[in-house]
């Protein structure tokens, strides 16, 4: 909805302002382009968009994730209808005294398409550990989670078998009571889960025993998570429909797969690039040699050139982390450190002091002059 915008901009906070903030900055701009006050013909488009600000920075876990993947990357991971899930703009509305009817805001923030407000499970969260090579090759992982399911025994009708729920007699099975109050011009309607069947709309006179009247018990599945080919630490995938089923009925949530990638004993990555760390002699890095390292791939030769430096890098194109969601690869960048032995044999030493005499240096001293 927002493009490319930065929601901390929209909203006019710092990076690091508090939820009273950020909630503050919200009231203020829906104050100013709310679509009952301002009449505009972009007023409508901006509400929506210092609303979808407010949806991700009001929530700890969705600004976490903006902060840490950028724009375009939270985008990748959220859906709108992720975005402005769980949202409490009902409060805002009403302490600011608009006639809004709240049972039908996302419509409003979907222009009365697609996504509707439904009964939603819950949304279950786990953490993935995989390999570096796991997250270069991409990997097909089995994980075992506890979710809430449809009961077996009532097929979700909470009723003994045999026997049969009862139409509630307050809410008339709707599973919830309205209220409607005005002042003024201003109508307000308050829709409320029906205290006495707890929103299902029905009343179990006798429960099923597995259970117990709420149609739905507590199973471990099995589930295959497909990790994509270059995936980055904290990068977090949605697999639909795989979260609890809702206690009334309605759609089930989603489980959010957290992507963590243990320490590899070779490499360190930032971004597509992978890192290695090569140790060589001094003879070596003088007279050049070829060695053989590690890759993602497997094993490669590498040449050293003649005369290099403690500190220099080579690059090695196209050998890093695969590019997520763009196609080619990163590079794969080799440090040379030159390492200087501690203790030397009677040999070594003679040699060592043969060339020092070569380059002209005088062994444990040397005199340096400084111009002031």
């Amino acid at each position: 909805m927002s493009g490319k915008k930065d929601y901390y901009e929209i909203l006019g906070v710092p990076r690091n302002a508090t939820k009273e903030q950020i909630r503050e900055a919200y009231r203020r701009l829906a104050m100013l382009y709310h679509p009952d006050r301002n009449k505009s013909p972009d007023a409508e488009e901006k509400f929506k968009e210092i609303s979808e600000a407010y949806a991700v920075l009001s929530d700890d876990e969705k600004r976490r994730q903006y902060d840490m993947l950028g724009q375009a990357g939270f985008q990748q991971q959220y859906t709108p209808e992720d975005i402005f899930r769980g949202t409490d703009f009902e409060s805002i509305f009403r302490d600011l005294g608009f006639g809004f009817d709240f049972d039908n805001i996302f419509d409003f923030f979907f222009g009365g398409g697609g996504f509707r407000r439904e009964n939603v499970g819950r949304d279950l969260y786990y953490e993935l550990q995989i390999t570096l090579e796991e997250a270069a090759r991409g990997a097909e992982k089995e994980i075992e989670v506890y979710r809430s399911e449809v009961c077996d025994t009532c097929h979700g009708s909470g009723a003994s078998p045999g026997t049969a729920p009862k139409t509630c007699n307050v809410c008339k099975g709707t599973g919830q009571v309205q209220r409607v109050q005005s002042s003024g011009f201003t109508r307000f309607v308050q829709i409320t889960t029906c205290h006495a069947c707890k929103g299902r709309g029905t009343v179990i006179e006798t429960p099923c025993k597995e259970c117990r009247g709420s149609g739905i018990v507590r199973r471990k599945r099995k589930i295959i998570v497909k990790v994509p080919q270059g995936i980055d630490e904290g990068y977090r995938l949605r697999l639909d429909g795989q979260g609890d089923i809702p206690p009334n009925g309605g759609r089930p949530g989603d489980l959010y797969i957290g992507i963590r990638i243990a320490p590899h004993k070779h490499f360190r990555r930032e971004g597509d690039d992978i890192f290695y760390r090569l140790e060589i002699s001094f003879p070596e890095a003088a007279l050049g040699t070829e060695v053989t390292i590690p890759t993602l791939e497997g094993s490669t030769v590498l040449k050293i050139p003649p005369g290099t430096q403690p500190g220099e890098t080579i690059r090695l194109h196209g050998k890093g982390m695969p590019r997520l969601d763009r196609g080619g690869r990163g590079d794969l960048i080799v440090e040379v450190n030159v390492s200087v032995p501690k203790k030397l044999t009677q040999r070594q030493r003679e040699l060592i002091q043969e060339l020092a005499k070569e380059f002209n240096v005088n062994h444990g001293k040397r005199e340096r002059f400084f111009r002031f």
